[in-house]
């Protein structure tokens, strides 16, 4: 309890919490486009007549089913062989069932209730407070009301419904990441499908359903999934770490990655398919979705080589697993500014990504104790926390609609702040339920034998 109290404290202190003078310089920001409403961020025109209903652009569709396919890849093969080859080799088939297994899973909770409790707007209303400004209703349930023809802007909802469910998949992915060789498959499964009911969907919800949503009325710059998938699974990851504790032998038997060429294809997929995730998330192919994929290759470019230089000068040589980390650094980063920044404020957000999230890598989980098996809080949470708040110092009105200041800066800090916290204690909970219930973690012989076979009978020759 005592490392859960000083991790808090140090993120309040990252998210900015010590400058609440911030907050009165600088009037808050027009309301922050989400993926649901990208098509119709338009400037303002005349009001066109009643019978001029919203048209289907085939242009646009065909870029979001591309992107909705390099999503998925992200996580399978991508995340399951970035993760996969870092741990050991008696894990690695459970690391990659794992990705697989959430990828099934959460399609189908996406279809039954997610969708719904992340992007139904009813009760909704700018500026009022209440119920559903956190928490969508169930009328979309079971994808109610969705038809062919029924569309979202300028897409079919079919399509914008499935690639809001590849970031659904994702996000609880990434925090396996963190508990890597030592959790329970089937405590492993349940908690990832209360989580993403109960924690995914509000966050989607409170940052990306428009008018009356409680971040997004409160001006929060995401717009691609800084708070709602980074912030978010970093921190559960460390949650989820601190209650299991470390591996047996952590910090003194040799725990080095098994196979570092799946790694790096893996991060190499991750690359690739991330242009899906942040210029697929503009949900139009226009200029913005352009400047989207160049500020996240710059941005990436820029980390890699960061985290390389530091580890390059902090410990004398330049390894192969610490450029791919950087790179995922980047990519982290540069998620919620990508719809906002030009090419120079990406390629500073990618050197502050790569240098920190090194830092955060070594040092600050060094110095804290926690085993965060394959550094998901370190690159995601951390990464996520310095993309969200420099998006706020960088933003450029003319390509997102809002200006970097100090008071953009305040709401980029607040909106960190509460994700944190509403992800650490539900996952706290959620996390204590289950280990009273069901155990939380495989027993001392299962983790000395590995998973793989424990677990699934299986083992890689």
């Amino acid at each position: 309890m005592k490392k859960l109290l000083v991790l808090f404290t140090l993120l309040a202190v990252l998210c900015g919490f010590a400058a609440p003078s911030f907050a009165d310089e600088t009037a808050a920001p027009a309301a922050v486009m989400a993926p649901a409403d990208a098509a119709a961020a338009a400037p303002a025109a005349p009001a066109a007549p009643a019978a001029d209903a919203p048209k289907l652009d085939s242009g646009a569709t065909a870029w979001m089913l591309t992107s909705t396919a390099l999503v998925l890849l992200m996580t399978i093969p991508g995340l399951a062989l970035f993760y996969g080859g870092m741990v050991r080799k008696k894990n690695v088939l459970s690391v990659m069932m794992q990705s697989f297994a959430i990828t099934a899973m959460i399609t189908v909770l996406w279809m039954v209730a997610g969708y719904s409790i992340a992007f139904d707007t009813t009760g909704m209303t700018k500026g009022v407070v209440n119920f559903y400004s956190f928490f969508g209703s169930l009328n979309k349930a079971f994808l109610s009301g969705m038809g062919k023809d029924s569309l979202t802007g300028s897409i079919p909802e079919s399509v914008f419904m499935t690639f809001q469910m590849t970031f659904a998949i994702i996000t609880p992915a990434l925090i396996t990441g963190a508990f890597a060789d030592r959790m329970k498959f089937s405590t492993m499964m349940v908690f990832m499908a209360i989580w993403s009911l109960l924690v995914y969907a509000p966050i989607t919800h409170m940052v990306w359903s428009g008018d009356g949503g409680f971040l997004w009325d409160l001006g929060v710059l995401d717009f691609a999934g800084g708070t709602v998938v980074h912030i978010n699974a970093g921190v559960a990851g460390l949650i989820t770490a601190l209650m299991l504790g470390p591996r047996l032998g952590y910090g003194k038997e040799p725990m080095a990655p098994h196979n570092l060429t799946l790694t790096v294809i893996g991060a190499a997929m991750l690359w690739v398919g991330w242009f899906g995730f942040n210029a697929g998330s503009a949900v139009a192919a226009d200029g913005r979705a352009g400047m989207a994929m160049a500020v996240t290759q710059v941005a990436t470019g820029a980390a890699a080589l960061g985290w390389m230089f530091a580890e390059w000068f902090s410990k004398g040589k330049p390894s192969v697993l610490g450029i791919a980390s950087g790179a995922v650094a980047g990519l982290v980063a540069i998620t919620p500014a990508s719809g906002f920044v030009d090419p120079m404020g990406a390629l500073i957000i990618g050197i502050a990504a790569g240098v920190i999230c090194f830092w955060a890598a070594t040092s600050l989980k060094h110095m804290l104790g926690y085993d965060d098996s394959l550094d998901a809080f370190g690159v995601h949470a951390i990464g996520g926390i310095v993309g969200a708040l420099l998006t706020g110092v960088f933003a450029v009105e003319s390509i997102g609609g809002t200006a970097g200041s100090m008071g953009q800066l305040w709401i980029q800090a607040e909106s960190v702040g509460i994700t944190i916290a509403y992800t650490a204690v539900m996952t706290f909970i959620i996390l204590k339920v289950l280990d009273l219930v069901m155990g939380l973690r495989v027993t001392e012989e299962q983790e000395r034998e590995g998973l793989d076979i424990a677990l699934h009978g299986e083992r890689v020759e």
